[in-house]
């Protein structure tokens, strides 16, 4: 999961008990002649009795007047600039158009973006993704969260796995290829039962997380995207032998455009980037175990 802050303005400060003339300049004189305040040149003068002022002080003097007209110009200035920032900041109008909106439309580098999310499915795998390059993105982002899914250590949904997210020209290769990465003996040297399940009292956790995609290349038929994401691994329960970790890879999916949709014809995984760790302290069994299953995985990623 965008945004304007603050607009900037503070509010108008103290201006004090400034604007006073000193005592005895407008002083009456021993006679009892009433104060006489001179205006600005050109203006004239102005004769009469002062209203609530302190004897020996004038009332509204020239320098008054000038504070209060500069308070006032600067108000409006400042209400001016704000009602014309705002207009092309958040276009409430519903009319703003120009280079404002422009800018305001523009994704930002770390900001997600997307057309509406597909609504069909492939053996529970989304289908049906755009013929663009962000379509091959999320095609690519879907498939690394399927293939290191714990259902790969299943064979029977392995094989519907596979069959949703490869090219039909590979999917028996790649079936074989997985069938033995995915044996019964590296079930149990991991945890598991022989058929690929967890036992009494333990939750298996498999599960990807992506972090973001790149597409290396993109043709009308032909893409190479790049997927960074973090998997949750392991058997969270008492007594684990191995405890739930995390681990940060890069896979790299060749897809073609076959039919109306995205298919890997290969890819390749490195370790990596992986960032550092927090010092935070490591959750207990049930904690793990619970959140895992109250928490779902994420089946679309743009």
């Amino acid at each position: 999961m965008s945004l304007d802050g603050d607009d900037g303005y503070g509010s108008a400060g103290d201006h004090g008990r400034g604007g006073r003339t000193g005592r005895g300049r407008g002083d009456p004189d021993d006679q009892g002649r009433p104060t006489r305040t001179r205006l600005p040149e050109g203006e004239g003068d102005y004769d009469g009795a002062r209203r609530g002022g302190r004897p020996g002080r004038t009332g509204f003097t020239s320098r008054n007047l000038m504070t209060v007209v500069g308070v006032v110009v600067l108000l409006v200035a400042a209400i001016a600039f704000a009602n014309r920032g705002g207009g092309s900041d958040h276009g409430d109008d519903g009319g703003s158009s120009g280079k404002g909106g422009d800018r305001n439309t523009r994704a930002q580098a770390t900001a997600p973006t997307g057309v509406k999310p597909v609504d069909g499915k492939n053996n529970g795998i989304p289908k049906g993704f755009a013929h663009t390059e962000q379509g091959a993105q999320s095609a690519a982002a879907n498939y690394a969260v399927a293939l290191s899914s714990d259902g790969m250590f299943r064979s029977e949904t392995r094989h519907r796995i596979v069959a949703a997210v490869y090219a039909p020209d590979v999917v028996t290769a790649r079936q074989s290829d997985y069938d033995q990465a995915y044996s019964s003996e590296r079930s149990v040297k991991i945890g598991l039962k022989t058929d690929g399940t967890a036992p009494s009292g333990m939750t298996f956790v498999s599960r990807s997380n992506p972090a973001g995609t790149k597409a290396a290349s993109y043709q009308d038929g032909a893409a190479s995207v790049s997927v960074w994401y973090s998997t949750l691994f392991g058997l969270a329960g008492e007594h684990s032998k191995n405890p739930v970790s995390e681990g940060w890879y890069t896979s790299t999916f060749q897809l073609k455009w076959i039919g109306d949709d995205w298919k890997v014809t290969a890819f390749t995984q490195k370790d990596g980037p992986t960032p550092v760790g927090r010092d935070q302290a490591a959750s207990s069994a049930k904690d793990m175990s619970d959140a895992v299953q109250g928490f779902g995985g994420f089946t679309y990623a743009r």
